[in-house]
């Protein structure tokens, strides 16, 4: 099982990775711009403003999801940004057919929240004005992502909240005790027995925002 969150940068992909990782037995994060990294050192690549455009790069993260699955076995849990539909479909095409059940989510954030998230970074400041310069992009890519993934707002959301909604979009089987463990640790109860899962919100309607491929959150 794949989730695939997408979104444009400042949406929440990378902290809402980590808390769906911490509800979700036997979920890990797989962060496929690793891959794009290594595709940099090989020589003789054309040059690319985005290494989503190299197609090496859409098959490998297929065939690396693919072997990580056989191998662990689990979630795996990819906090990546892809705003161009044709490299989508190449990714969810290569996935079906190799009979990986795909959950695409779409984290959306109202545009003001969003600037204020990427301008009060402290961490990646130096990709500050290519995110803001990036909005557009996503913008242009909402009426396709609106058809293809499940779209969650995060606007005003904590992180656990939006993990919890998109936990409970999986198949109960992945599910097993995770999000009642996470509520009660959230609520300052000790974890106990056979306690109903938490009933985690509703998908927030959308707003409207932007980027190119990279992850992050």
């Amino acid at each position: 099982m794949i989730v695939w969150l997408n979104g444009t940068f400042g949406a929440g992909k990378t902290t809402t990775a980590g808390e769906i990782v911490k509800i979700i037995p036997d979920a890990r994060i797989f962060d496929s711009e690793h891959v794009g990294f290594l595709l940099r050192y090989v020589e003789g690549l054309p040059k690319v403003k985005n290494f989503q455009e190299w197609p090496p790069w859409r098959a490998l993260v297929v065939q690396t999801a693919v072997q990580l699955l056989d191998y662990v076995g689990g979630v795996l849990v990819i906090p990546q940004t892809v705003l161009t539909e044709e490299y989508w479909t190449e990714i969810r095409t290569g996935l079906e057919k190799e009979d990986i059940p795909l959950l695409h989510v779409v984290l959306h954030t109202d545009e003001d929240e969003l600037t204020r998230r990427i301008e009060t970074d402290t961490v990646e400041t130096g990709a500050r004005q290519w995110r803001l310069d990036h909005l557009a992009a996503y913008r242009d890519a909402l009426p396709w992502l609106t058809r293809e993934a499940e779209v969650v707002d995060t606007t005003g959301i904590p992180p656990m909240q939006v993990a919890q909604t998109i936990a409970a979009q999986l198949p109960a089987a992945q599910l097993a005790t995770g999000l009642t463990l996470a509520t009660q640790t959230l609520a300052g109860r000790p974890p106990a027995g056979q306690l109903p899962a938490a009933q985690p919100p509703a998908a927030q309607p959308l707003a409207g925002r932007p980027p190119a491929g990279g992850s992050g959150g």
